[in-house]
């Protein structure tokens, strides 16, 4: 596997001792192959298990093992690409259709956790998103004015709101409801375990795909490392951010950087009202939230360029400029970063995922949820993809699908 991140991270401290499953050893048969064992493969192995599917997840590391650590856990139905720059990229219905999704997908992820008889850390939330300057605000006015009027639940506040709940000011911020956090390696283990106790998911780590072969039935043969095969009806490439393992014909997305700290835990995190997660219109953008220890995340100041640096200097002072947004924001906070990291990650070149059929390999699916959503993203393509396999219609499938006109070669 290609390194996805570097420096010390946090999130598999919370769970030291996660389940481990035996590599591939005889050959089966299945309905389903993800290939994939992180967010977007756990989810969607879990998701059609449990709709009667037998599924099987190949993972060729370890479970949760690669962008997964590095996930900072905010569940929001706002997207990077704003709901007024999706209207006039896609129009009105197709963009408001997208971001009901996202809102929807944050519900299922309630439902799955609240079913979960292990902690995911899940709870609740609202988000601030502020104004970076002054110049930003009738932007944010009128994505506030969008998303109220296509049914979002949404606040407008202005400076003195702001400031009389945080102990800092901007020049205007959206209050948006519905969306939530989560531990991402915990809900990984705990979607894959639960998957493979209640619902038959099968989940063989170590298991590198060396093969893929169409039979002649027009199914499919994944050959491993191990020596066994996979016979699948259907195939789905759930694998992150390593675009060249594409076995279609889309267009390479934009692979870029981001940093990450964790500060110890805060003696008093009462000046964070409600516990808001917090993110602003300037981009790159910088974001944070508090964890259910009270330690703050904050990341962004993403990078062009996919490589993580392994410059322990340079992560440092990446590090540092973090801490100094926490301290600005909070001034009473212990800022220093306990835990500090950077990782790549993807964004496609109109902002959405790709979720769907290979449009030159039938019965070939990606859930890719590239972008600053992914696990919103992993759920909504676990739901699509079921819907496709299963033979329903879906009303986002040709919005993310991978047959629209964008991503495809001339």
């Amino acid at each position: 596997m290609k390194d996805l991140h570097e420096g010390r991270l946090y999130w598999q401290e919370t769970l030291p001792s996660p389940k481990t499953y035996p590599a591939l050893a005889e050959t089966v048969h299945a309905d389903v192959a993800i290939v994939g064992g992180g967010m977007s493969g756990a989810i969607t192995g879990y998701y059609l298990a449990r709709h009667g599917l037998r599924t099987i997840i190949l993972e060729r590391d370890r479970v949760a093992g690669g962008s997964s650590l590095a996930n900072t856990g905010l569940l929001q139905f706002c997207n990077d690409i704003m709901l007024t720059d999706l209207i006039d990229q896609i129009g009105e219905r197709d963009a408001v259709a997208f971001y009901k999704a996202c809102a929807d997908a944050i519900q299922e992820l309630e439902a799955i956790t609240a079913s979960l008889p292990a902690d995911t850390g899940f709870m609740r939330n609202s988000s601030l998103y502020v104004a970076s300057s002054e110049q930003d605000v009738p932007k944010l006015k009128q994505e506030y004015d969008a998303l109220r009027t296509n049914g979002f639940d949404v606040e407008y506040w202005e400076p003195e709101r702001i400031q009389a709940h945080f102990p800092f000011k901007r020049p205007g911020a959206i209050v948006t409801h519905g969306d939530a956090e989560v531990n991402p390696y915990q809900f990984v283990h705990a979607v894959v375990e639960e998957g493979a106790n209640r619902f038959g998911l099968m989940v063989h780590e170590q298991s590198d795909i060396t093969d893929h072969l169409g039979d002649e039935a027009g199914g499919h043969i994944l050959k491993t490392a191990t020596g066994a095969d996979v016979h699948a009806k259907h195939v789905i490439y759930a694998i992150g951010y390593e675009p060249e393992e594409l076995r279609g014909q889309l267009i390479k997305s934009e692979m870029n950087r981001t940093s990450v700290i964790v500060t110890a835990p805060q003696p008093d995190v009462s000046p964070w009202h409600r516990r808001f997660l917090i993110w602003e219109t300037a981009r790159p953008y910088f974001y944070t939230r508090l964890t259910a220890d009270d330690r703050v995340i904050a990341g962004g100041y993403d990078e062009i360029g996919g490589q993580p640096l392994t410059s322990r200097d340079a992560r440092d002072k990446i590090a540092h400029k973090l801490a100094g947004r926490v301290h600005e924001l909070f001034p009473s906070f212990q800022a220093e970063p306990a835990y500090e990291w950077n990782a790549t990650f993807a964004v496609s070149r109109d902002n959405l995922p790709f979720i769907g059929e290979d449009p030159k390999w039938p019965h070939v699916y990606y859930c890719l949820g590239y972008g600053g959503n992914g696990t919103v993203y992993s759920m909504v393509g676990a739901s699509l993809l079921r819907d496709i396999i299963q033979g329903r219609s879906n009303p986002i499938a040709p919005i993310i699908g991978l047959g629209r006109p964008s991503l495809q070669n001339a």
